[in-house]
């Protein structure tokens, strides 16, 4: 008897328990998943019955600190529109409309309001919520006031090109249409009704792990790895470069080395996403994924690395350089023709030899060269999460016996990738000789508040440890004695970097004499890398160098960085180890 209460009593607590635990999701549900949704609904007198509010998920930036900000979001407000059957006086709501603070078109008004046999024409979108409140106050005769919500972007022109906009498609359906509103469009789209939708499905998925596949994002907001506050510390260095230098193009990446986040990117000239209809539509694309470019000497850092890995080369090598050689009939020469005589390997990133990139190529071999560029990842997608990738081009290499492909390729000419390629590959430098994938979304926000943290797969080793210490270790060296005349070394950091300057390829294989594509590379602090800076600009005015042109920018950037996130000075450490 005694077993049979305990039993009953063991079945009661349990049933509380479940419906408490119901009660308690429901709650949940209702103030914080969906609260703004509920909100919406007890204004019963702004929508009607038929009407389907617009729902998409949010897209975030990350300050440093974690907090939030949003980049991509729903505003709220009203449509107003007329229904000419029940209007009484079409002058006088004309009237008052205007009077609250909408604006609108008397001609089309007033042909609007003659369609008598029509019980609903649109005035106007996009009305602020104030203004709409006051107008559905006047209550006026054949005035129809309804909720809207469309899509913002409150950091718009801010990395546009990469967050993207929402407009309609063949299918007159809203959907992301580039740029991260397209990569992640289905798990932005919100298609759940119920009120728990996929709740206890989301809570529990992976539940043995905090990550998930990138490529198995669940419907919800994405969280980017996108910092605002240098996301806007690099359009301005950009602008400036733009406008200096009348450039065709300028564009920067700044990356997490060691784990592929990017912390900025842009391209400028960009666009305002949210008056994307009044934009060219030439800058919707997005060239440091679509656009394929010669990057010229920042390639010679990795020819280096490929060099020492091998065995071909150390840094006590010693190689004559004679300013110019011809192979397989072409002559290639050093950027001023001149000879420099026996010099060592540092000479070739510090006064920038192709010569000496050459020397380095050639004495690794075909095979073993071509296998290197292709480890990094040269001529294939890198996984970024934007859509309309593609792949670099480096056919020149991969079947050529002839070695003045090799040469040039050396010192980053006749190969073509894009920029988002390339800061992957230099990444290696900076990673211990390790490449990574790129990426810009960290996160995903689960509709049931459920945060899942995104996978972007394992770094893939391509040079030894040993190999990249010693390039980084020539490439900081390029910095406090080259570049600038050695003006702009950092006393308390170390900081390895390149500039390059490679010709535009023009009609039937030639270059053009007079137009350029700039580079520059580096990262800090080269005891331990945190960042990683890819910046270009293409075809610059009245100026030959990339060590003009984008030089200072970078220290501007890498000095804001330093600052910004305090790190610590490694200048002391980094000179003690090598």
């Amino acid at each position: 008897m005694r077993q049979a209460f305990r039993t009953r009593l063991r079945v009661i607590i349990l049933l509380v328990a479940a419906v408490s635990l119901l009660l308690i999701t429901r709650l949940y549900f209702v103030q914080v998943v969906h609260g703004s949704d509920y909100a919406l609904r007890a204004e019963k007198q702004y929508v009607s019955s038929s009407q389907k509010m617009y729902d998409r998920g949010s897209i975030y930036f990350t300050r440093k600190d974690g907090t939030l900000i949003s980049a991509a979001a729903l505003a709220t407000g009203f449509t107003l529109a007329i229904d000419p059957m029940h209007l009484e006086d079409a002058e006088e709501a004309y009237r008052q409309i205007t009077a609250a603070g909408v604006e609108v078109d008397y001609e089309k008004y007033m042909a609007s309001a003659a369609k008598k046999d029509d019980p609903y024409e649109v005035i106007a979108k996009r009305v602020p919520d104030s203004v709409g409140r006051v107008i559905s106050d006047l209550d006026l005769p054949g005035v129809v006031v309804e909720r809207e919500r469309w899509r913002t972007y409150p950091a718009s022109p801010q990395a546009s090109r990469s967050v993207g906009f929402v407009a309609y498609d063949n299918d007159n359906t809203l959907a992301g249409r580039i740029g991260l509103e397209r990569y992640y469009n289905d798990a932005l789209t919100h298609r759940s009704d119920g009120l728990f939708g996929n709740f206890f499905a989301e809570l529990f998925a992976n539940i043995d792990s905090v990550m998930v596949d990138a490529r198995e994002a669940r419907e919800g907001d994405i969280v980017t790895s996108i910092e605002p506050v240098v996301q806007e510390i690099l359009d301005q260095v950009l602008l400036e470069i733009q406008a200096k230098y009348s450039s065709r193009e300028t564009g920067g990446i700044i990356m997490d080395p060691a784990t592929g986040e990017i912390i900025a990117l842009e391209v400028i000239p960009s666009f305002d996403a949210n008056n994307f209809g009044t934009e060219d539509p030439e800058n919707f694309g997005n060239p440091l994924v679509e656009h394929t470019y010669e990057f010229g000497s920042i390639v010679k850092a990795l020819t280096m690395a490929g060099g020492i890995d091998s065995g071909a080369v150390d840094a006590t090598t010693i190689y004559n350089d004679t300013g110019c050689m011809t192979l397989n009939t072409k002559k290639i020469c050093n950027y001023d023709l001149k000879a420099r005589g026996m010099v060592p390997m540092q000479e070739v990133l510090s006064q920038s030899l192709n010569i000496g990139a050459t020397y380095v190529a050639l004495k690794t071999g075909h095979d073993q060269f071509r296998e290197y560029f292709k480890q990094l990842g040269f001529g294939t997608e890198t996984g970024v999460d934007l859509p309309s990738e593609v792949p670099g081009n480096i056919r020149n290499i991969l079947n050529s016996p002839r070695d003045i492909e090799y040469a040039t390729a050396s010192f980053g000419q006749g190969i073509a990738v894009t920029p988002m390629e390339m800061v992957r590959a230099l990444g290696a430098l900076a990673n211990h000789g390790a490449i990574v994938t790129p990426h810009l979304v960290r996160a995903v926000k689960l509709e049931s508040g459920v945060t899942k943290q995104l996978s972007w797969g394992h770094k893939e080793q391509v040079y030894k440890r040993e190999a990249v210490e010693e390039v980084t270790r020539m490439l900081v060296k390029v910095v406090d004695e080259k570049l600038g005349g050695g003006t702009v070394k950092i006393p308390e950091m170390s900081v390895a970097a390149k500039t390059g300057t490679a010709q535009i390829a023009g009609p039937g294989g030639s270059y053009y004499d007079n137009l350029y594509f700039h580079s520059f590379f580096g990262y800090f602090p080269a005891s331990d890398p945190k960042f990683i800076i890819l910046l270009y600009t293409r075809e610059p005015k009245n100026v030959q160098y990339a060590s003009e042109t984008l030089t200072h920018p970078f220290m501007d950037l890498t000095h804001f960085l330093i600052n910004y996130y305090a790190v610590p000075p490694d200048r002391a450490d980094y000179e003690s180890t090598t």
